[in-house]
């Protein structure tokens, strides 16, 4: 990219929103006041129907932003740098509220002044024009944007710099031939889109086929139709909550070694076409369960309920977190037999509650492990620091065995009894599970646990080994 202007004297006026930075700030904003002050939310709409010059600033004043977490467009950044060190003046000039425009300004250095909203003026457009017009001199200015709302000042400039567009941006600078600076094409915004969804998650929920293989019901059709549409269901709005999670979690993945590199987090995708995904998701999601049982409907329901109130808050609670995770892959469960109308045990779902309450300490416990010595709250966005992680360790592996025990009980109680033929061939089932727990806590140790544990089970040829085995034991048991 080259910004230099047949005179050096001229001064570059820069855009923040999508240009400086790869995201826009008032979205930022809004979820990072969802994640520090949810219970501010409400205030939100007062705030807007006094225009969103007002909006900005209420935001800007209620949450604790960091300027050193946005993801940047380094190139340009670079090149800003240069401009100001052969005399240019180089000026940052955005919509966004002054109170965060000046912290990006002071953190990256390479701007002498700024230009930004306040709480009257939203500077975006011909308001940002006029101010840029009375401050300019009489050679002109050059500007660098990237939105609709720059276009009068890409007119107005004596030479313009067009940075990832969105559509009438795009089509000014084909219009014109002025400089640009490419984003992110279309295919690469659905991988983005895609990778945001998290659709190896949802290898999570071939749990709701639990009740249909426990009960050996996976020869009728109506119990399977029911329980793949359940299965449909749950990934559509699982998927829509990972992206909410996601966007409430910017900051945190974004002091993460690898979670960084997620499509909001690293600005891939815009925070409002994730919105538009989820939106999309859930309702579909819900027409699906619109078609099976009122239960089904009750459960999903209860699902996307526990899942915001686990986004919003929860996971930011010791010990209630690894609960509630706990709590949502058993819930999987509960689904596939309100989907199909197959009734479960108490020890089936008390092996559940014990065996995934293991396994979600198990992503704490490797989270914590990534973070290092020195891990806090405010550096995890979770309730744990780095002294814990013996804690969590010994709880998890008691966890696992536990849920073994309640396995035992199970295998010996008389629902399993009525319905296999040879039930004590089921015993061997325990050491399986053993092998699984123990061998998942081993590599969490030696960090070598990278992924959900639970998509890692289902994945892990080893695991997969076991799993095989015991669906073979359960065929057996029933008939032989």
């Amino acid at each position: 990219m080259d910004i230099r202007a047949p005179q050096a004297d001229r001064p570059i006026y820069v855009d923040l929103d999508g240009t400086v930075a790869k995201t826009d700030l008032l979205w930022e904003s809004l979820f990072t006041l969802a994640r520090q002050k949810p219970h501010l939310l409400p205030l939100v709409p007062f705030w807007l129907a006094s225009g969103k010059a007002r909006l900005k600033a209420e935001l800007a004043n209620r949450i604790d932003f960091d300027p050193s977490l946005l993801p940047y467009r380094d190139e340009l950044v670079a090149e800003l740098a240069k401009s100001q060190a052969r005399g240019r003046r180089v000026v940052l000039a955005t919509g966004a509220n002054r109170k965060l425009a000046e912290a990006v300004a002071e953190h990256l250095g390479v701007f002498d002044a700024v230009m930004a909203s306040d709480e009257q003026v939203n500077l975006t457009a011909h308001r940002k024009l006029e101010r840029i017009v009375v401050a300019a001199d009489v050679d002109g200015f050059d500007y660098i944007g990237n939105s609709h709302e720059d276009i009068c000042l890409f007119d107005a400039a004596a030479e313009a710099t067009v940075v990832a567009p969105d559509r009438p941006a795009a089509g000014w600078q084909r219009r014109t031939g002025a400089h640009v600076l490419p984003g992110a094409d279309l295919s690469e915004r659905l991988r983005g889109l895609v990778k945001a969804m998290r659709p190896h998650q949802w290898t999570k929920n071939v749990l709701i086929f639990v009740p249909v293989a426990l009960e050996h019901r996976y020869l009728e059709f109506g119990s399977m139709l029911a329980a793949f549409a359940a299965f449909m269901a749950f990934s559509l709005a699982a998927s829509s909550v990972y992206i909410v999670n996601d966007l409430l979690d910017l900051a945190s993945d974004r002091r993460h070694k690898t979670k960084r590199n997620r499509p909001f987090a690293s600005g891939a995708v815009p925070i409002p076409t994730g919105l538009i995904l989820a939106a999309g998701l859930v309702g579909t999601s819900v027409l699906i369960a619109s078609m099976l049982t009122w239960q089904f409907q009750l459960v999903l329901a209860g699902y996307l309920t526990l899942t915001t109130l686990y986004s919003v808050a929860l996971k930011r609670m010791l010990l209630l977190d690894v609960l509630a995770l706990a709590g949502l892959y058993t819930v999987r469960i509960l689904a596939g037999s309100a989907a199909t109308e197959i009734s479960l045990s108490f020890w089936l779902m008390a092996f559940s509650i014990f065996f995934f309450l293991s396994l979600a300490l198990v992503k704490r416990y490797t989270e914590l492990l990534d973070f290092g010595t020195g891990a806090e709250r405010s550096k995890t966005g979770r309730g744990y620091v780095d002294c814990d992680l013996e804690m969590i360790g010994q709880a998890g592996i008691a966890s696992g065995f536990a849920a073994t025990l309640v396995l035992a009980l199970y295998i010996d109680s008389p629902t399993v009894q009525s319905i296999n033929s040879v039930p004590w061939i089921l015993w061997p089932l325990c050491p399986l599970v053993l092998y699984i727990i123990v061998r998942i806590w081993i590599l969490a140790r030696r960090n070598q646990m990278h992924d959900d544990p639970v998509v890692f089970i289902l994945r892990d040829w080893r695991s997969q080994i076991m799993i095989g085995l015991g669906a073979a034991l359960f065929v057996a048991a029933a008939y032989i």
